[in-house]
């Protein structure tokens, strides 16, 4: 009873902030994402009928308290549907660096949620497992689905799952994502406990959906100005809701806002360049492939690292890759 499966994190285009459920990570609203390539999370799981308790090591390292107690959400949903309570061993690696604002959680859990899916012979769609994933990682219920998708809001599984949108293919094709790497590390569910506290946080609801409908009809007309600059919008909303929570929240450092500056004068220049972020101080900048050259060189002008990204596809089954 053993499986492995492969994720790739997500870059918020339309990011969910605060749930109403932090069990099951239900969010207040729909959430749009496009996974990035050749990031990704390899995950390995086991149950075994003899072991007598769940193992979880990542990245090399055992994996205790709060982080343990979300992967065992999703490994007790898998088992409550399963039938069976057997104790699992869990290990996953990722190919970029976690906890800087690059949607590891996201790959985490949804490699995590499909390699125990598969492990416990469950027979399931894609949108089925995101509502495993989920309870890991609201984001990793789009990572499942990959490519351009979006988490639905509701208050069961069979209407907050994820699904892949509608988009103009030339334009997922032509997309690149220069990454920015700014290595400050970020705690994500502090900042959506506490969302809901920030008086932003109305005002956030009270044009998000707005945000989702000229996402949406932007990325199935393939316009990428209008889809990029709607995200670097929401970027800068999320930020202000974050930072006016209780405790504070600033993830930006000096370097992000010198990549916000830098991309704007590429826009001055009349390349295709925008910014976005999530909670985190790494910055991603969406262009067009015939200026990922141009873009990354500006980039990596501001004194960080930077790689190249491209449009990833959906979580799947790698079984000649098992961690162990």
């Amino acid at each position: 009873m053993k499986a492995t499966a492969r994720a790739h994190p997500i870059q918020g285009l339309v990011k969910y902030h605060g749930m109403r459920d932090e069990e099951l990570r239900l969010p207040y609203h729909d959430s749009i994402s496009v996974c990035t390539a050749p990031s990704n999370t390899t995950t390995t799981v086991e149950f075994d009928p003899d072991r007598d308790e769940d193992i979880y090591r990542v990245d090399g390292e055992e994996v205790d308290g709060r982080g343990a107690e979300r992967i065992q959400m999703v490994l007790d949903e898998v088992r409550r549907r399963a039938g069976f309570d057997h104790r699992a061993r869990l290990v996953s690696e990722s190919n970029f660096p976690t906890n800087i604002g690059l949607g590891s959680s996201s790959s985490g859990f949804a490699a995590a949620a499909l390699a125990a899916v598969e492990a416990a012979g469950l027979d399931l769609t894609l949108p089925e497992v995101s509502t495993i994933a989920r309870r890991g990682s609201s984001s990793a219920a789009r990572a499942v689905t990959g490519g351009f998708s979006d988490l639905y809001a509701g208050l069961n599984d069979e209407d907050c799952r994820s699904e892949r949108l509608p988009v103009d293919d030339e334009m997922a094709d032509d997309l690149r994502i220069v990454i920015g790497k700014v290595p400050a590390y970020k705690e994500t569910e502090a900042a959506h406990e506490e969302a809901a506290d920030s008086h932003m946080f109305e005002a956030r609801l009270a044009h998000i959906h707005d945000q989702l409908a000229e996402m949406k009809d932007a990325l199935r007309e393939g316009d990428f100005d209008r889809a990029f600059e709607t995200a670097e919008h929401d970027s800068l909303s999320l930020a202000a809701t974050t930072m006016t929570g209780p405790a504070g929240w600033v993830y930006w450092k000096p370097d992000t806002i010198e990549i916000f500056d830098a991309v704007r004068d590429l826009r001055e220049d009349g390349v295709p360049a925008y910014f976005s972020t999530d909670t985190g101080a790494t910055v991603y900048v969406n262009t067009r492939a015939e200026h990922a050259d141009e873009v990354e060189a500006t980039i990596a002008d501001c004194g960080v690292d930077t790689e190249v990204w491209e449009v990833g596809g959906p979580a799947h089954l790698v079984d000649d890759e098992a961690l162990f």
